[in-house]
């Protein structure tokens, strides 16, 4: 691509991973003494270690002109970050060439290039002099980028006496405000409250209205598919998809590890004292619209409580879209040890367009307190069309199917 403003060929970064070879837990000094005897330069060996490649990167290649907004997804370890770091020149390629035509801010990770014993104030002038802005163009966005970050009252402290948030803040804000060419964003942002994410966001689209690139990597495939036109995955170091950014995803969610069913073979800990023995959800695939069963097991390997239960209704890009609420099940409930205790109910008209989903719940016992997602993938099929009916396209669905009767 001839305006290409950012250019990868066949990128590779490789790392060595030095394993230690195991020992007998107990050596001798007759036997020390006798091994160096026998072989008097082994000590000239990697100290017992093993040296094994690892590439992060393989083979990675693509173009981006300027004004994109590139989503880059992938499972945790797929590559994501060694890639940016590569963009970043942070780290260099093992190899291939990378071209980058202007300027780059990077948010890798919270207060990335920040000094913490400076003020918030010094850094933002270290930051712009990082990024080869002169003292007259900082001094122009000073104001804007204090506003954003929304930190007036600390202006003067150290960093290293900001909570993360407060980092994060003011390095997205730097890093936004300064007119890079390139802005590249972690997942970061995660650190930061659902208001600032929001403002991120927006600056993010801000930032691509003005021409310039944005690389942003999320795990949050809503917000992908919100910001970015394009989106490329990766899988083990490789490119495995690289285009619009909704067939990207798709691609990449229909690959992913689907949460295996909770089964008596498949049991799940919950704490010290809890255990998700079963969960079950019929029919499955089920029509929008008609009945769902559900069935759910618990054995208490000690004395436990369950407090408060919930089944967690997700899309596929990890939006919760129901939550069923099982406090009239007769909870609080308290299992002996040794002992089980079942629940089982239905929806009676499941209110879903047709899709994929996936269900998880939401528990609050004596020994565990927390939400596991993707326990039972569901498939909703398409609700059973009257004479003449012709549904919206897919994109103008929404999740929700209400029903309705009109007054005659």
């Amino acid at each position: 691509m001839s305006d290409a403003i950012v250019s990868a060929v066949r990128l590779g970064k490789r790392y060595q991973i030095s394993h230690l070879q195991q020992r007998p837990s107990y050596v001798a000094l007759r036997d020390v003494i006798g091994e160096r005897l026998r072989h008097p330069f082994s000590w000239l060996r990697a100290n017992g270690s093993a040296a094994e490649e690892f590439w992060a990167l393989r083979n990675v290649s693509f173009d981006v002109a300027a004004g994109e907004v590139i989503g880059v997804i992938g499972r945790n370890g797929a590559g994501k970050s060694t890639l940016l770091k590569v963009l970043s020149r942070i780290t260099e390629p093992s190899e291939g060439r990378l071209v980058l035509d202007g300027r780059i801010a990077s948010l890798l990770e919270v207060g990335t290039g920040f000094h913490p014993e400076l003020s918030g104030r010094e850094n933002i002038f270290l930051n712009g002099a990082i990024l080869g802005m002169s003292r007259a163009e900082i001094l122009r966005k000073f104001d804007e980028i204090v506003a954003f970050a929304e930190v007036e009252q600390f202006l003067d402290t150290p960093v290293k006496r900001y909570s993360s948030g407060m980092y994060v803040r003011l390095a997205f804000a730097v890093a936004a405000h300064l007119e890079p060419e390139i802005l590249i964003v972690d997942e970061v942002l995660a650190v930061g409250d659902s208001e600032f994410q929001k403002k991120c966001l927006g600056k993010m689209h801000e930032v691509s209205r003005g021409g310039r690139t944005v690389f942003f990597v999320s795990h949050n495939m809503a917000a992908i598919q919100a910001l970015c036109s394009r989106a490329i995955w990766l899988d083990k170091g490789a490119v495995a998809c690289d285009g619009p950014a909704e067939a990207c995803i798709g691609r990449y969610l229909s690959h992913t590890v689907k949460g295996a069913a909770v089964t008596p073979e498949r049991s799940l800990a919950l704490g010290a004292a809890l255990v998700l023995r079963s969960f079950e959800v019929s029919p499955n695939p089920v029509r929008g619209g008609e009945r769902v069963d559900f069935a759910l097991t618990f054995d208490a390997a000690s004395a436990s409580r369950i407090n408060e239960l919930a089944l967690l209704i997700y899309s596929l890009q990890e939006t919760r879209v129901a939550i069923v609420d099982l406090r009239l099940a007769g909870l609080p409930v308290s299992i002996a040890g040794g002992q089980s205790w079942a629940v089982s109910g239905r929806i009676d008209a499941l209110p879903l367009v047709e899709g994929d989903y996936r269900i998880g719940i939401g528990i609050n016992s004596d020994s565990y307190v927390g939400d596991q997602m993707g326990l039972v993938d569901l498939r909703v099929s398409a609700r059973q069309a009257t004479a003449g009916h012709v549904p919206y396209a897919a994109p103008y669905r929404g999740v929700v199917d209400l029903q309705v009767s009109l007054n005659s």
